[in-house]
């Protein structure tokens, strides 16, 4: 017996339904509007793109790049593919002859199509796939000369070299581009700098201020907070000059958000990690990799292993064990050069005139070249020890590596999903639900003006409940307690023969009568006053 499926959410995703989404409708509706007071303009990026983007954007060596994303090959002849998934499934003994005269012809075919596929530009020409064309045609002569020759000798050389060839052909099928690798975003920088390059819009005023807002995608373990399908909210400032001012615009930005939504506890930590002049971010590394020799055996591995890649990224350690090291160590904010410590310094009194509180957090870093100078992490309650809601910082050589004109970049994104979650912890997350009017009619005649009122009071911009079928008087009313409407609009033939319509108040239960009219004029004036 056949027993049918149950569906479910893929682990690491889930669904997100009312009341909850009024509150991610309502965090991004003011991200829109925070965000448009200081002049920025909404981007729509695509939620996947070459997967070299992020490579070079986030770092090819990055656990996000090797491990997280959710990569797949966009090609146009499935034919061709299903051929290579077979051969590749494949393993040709040379003691049935038959059988591996058969896997030579298909490698043979896929080599044909291979070719043609070049030609008219369904398959990319890449040197993988140049190569393939090139040596497989051979390989093929060498596995079939094998097999005869393996027919008359049995001579076991013959059986290893022909194994080895098949290994070989097998090499060069995986490593053929049947099309372009694409990923689904991990992040939404890299989208945004890339759309600045192809737009060229290095030609319009600079700076260019753009947010964007929308899913992003890491194949990781899913725990509180964090899944596989993840919500961001980000700005970058692209182009222009590097001023002081606006990396404080961009703090402030955010932090007026965050106050906006109702976000409590909030700090923010900033810092600067130089730049890669030979007297500024490149000695404080070198000092702190001599210093990290030192304490070499009292760290963890990770951290061991960090000081030869990347030493900034051990002041990033949460083991507990090399708090008190990590202490000791340098502070990049004491080994800066001349220009980054002026930076800094004007950064700090910029966020001062804007009444923007901070504290200066010296480890607080970026891993990556491109980063440089101001560096910031915003932190919420409700979250425990992973608390950080947003992460930003200046990244003045990103635009130039992916291929563009060189231009200054600063931006930040905030954990959508990590925010909510703190709202909701800490009694900010309610929004309001239910309707304002639950129309309660009763009698075939009252069902028309039903109708008509529920028109006019949607194009007030009342949210409006009207029961598709009769109901009588109480299941009315209790339907219109459980959907939280504010009001009951009683509606039966009699009052639409007098034209008094009566409005309850489920709060309290009071109850007026209005003429029509006269309702809609009540009902906006109600709207200002709780407005």
């Amino acid at each position: 017996m056949v027993t049918k499926s149950k569906f479910q959410a893929i682990r690491g995703t889930r669904d997100l339904l009312p009341p909850e989404t009024a509150l991610w409708n309502h965090v991004e509706q003011t991200a829109h509007t925070v965000f448009g007071t200081f002049g920025f303009g909404e981007i729509r990026p695509p939620v996947f793109e070459a997967t070299e983007l992020f490579a070079r954007a986030v770092g090819g060596e990055t656990d996000i790049v090797s491990k997280e994303m959710y990569s797949f090959e966009d090609f146009e002849s499935n034919e061709l593919a299903a051929l290579r998934t077979l051969l590749v499934a494949e393993q040709p003994s040379i003691l049935d002859p038959n059988f591996v005269f058969a896997y030579e012809l298909r490698v043979t075919e896929f080599r044909e199509r291979l070719g043609k596929g070049i030609e008219r530009r369904a398959v990319p020409r890449t040197p993988e796939n140049e190569r393939a064309l090139a040596d497989l045609g051979s390989l093929l002569d060498s596995i079939a000369f094998d097999r005869q020759e393996y027919e008359t000798t049995r001579d076991a050389t013959i059986l290893e070299r022909f194994n080895l060839y098949v290994g070989t052909v097998r090499n060069y099928l995986l490593a053929v581009h049947l099309g372009d690798i694409l990923s689904l975003r991990p992040e939404a920088t890299a989208s945004v700098c890339r759309a600045y390059i192809e737009h060229n819009m290095q030609q319009l005023p600079q700076p260019v201020k753009l947010y964007y807002m929308g899913p992003m995608f890491r194949r990781e373990r899913p725990q509180k907070g964090r899944h596989r399908q993840f919500y961001q909210i980000g700005a970058e400032v692209l182009g222009g000059t590097d001023a002081p001012a606006i990396d404080a615009e961009v703090i402030e930005m955010v932090m007026m958000f965050f106050d906006r939504v109702g976000l409590t506890g909030v700090e923010l930590d900033i810092n600067s990690i130089g730049h890669n002049a030979p007297d500024c971010r490149p000695a404080y590394v070198e000092k702190l990799r001599a210093a990290l020799e030192k304490v070499k055996d009292q760290l963890g591995a990770d951290s061991q292993r960090r000081i030869e890649t990347n030493p900034l990224r051990v002041l990033d350690s949460k083991l507990e064990h090399e708090q008190p090291i990590i202490a000791t160590l340098p502070h990049i904010a004491d080994h800066l050069c001349a220009d980054c410590a002026a930076h800094y310094a004007a950064v700090k009194r910029q966020l001062g005139l804007r009444g923007v509180f901070f504290k200066e957090n010296w480890r607080l870093v970026r891993g990556l070249d491109y980063y440089m100078r101001t560096t910031f992490e915003i932190t919420g309650k409700g979250l425990g020890s992973q608390n950080a809601v947003c992460g930003g910082g200046r990244y003045d050589g990103l635009v130039e590596l992916l291929g563009g004109p060189p231009a200054k970049g600063i931006g930040f994104a905030i954990g959508e999903d990590r925010l909510i979650l703190s709202l909701q912890k800490s009694g900010e997350g309610a929004v309001a639900q239910g309707r304002d009017v639950y129309i309660a009619w009763m009698g075939e005649h009252a069902y028309a003006a039903a109708v008509r009122a529920a028109k006019d009071l949607r194009n007030e911009g009342f949210s409006v409940e009207l029961p598709a079928t009769e109901l009588k008087f109480g299941k009315a009313l209790e339907r219109a307690d459980k959907l939280g409407s504010r009001y009951a609009l009683i509606l039966g033939d009699n009052e639409v023969s007098e034209g008094s319509w009566t409005l309850k108040a489920l709060a309290d239960g009071t109850q007026q009568k209005f003429t029509e009219p006269d309702l809609l004029e009540y009902l906006r004036k109600q709207r200002a006053l709780s407005s």
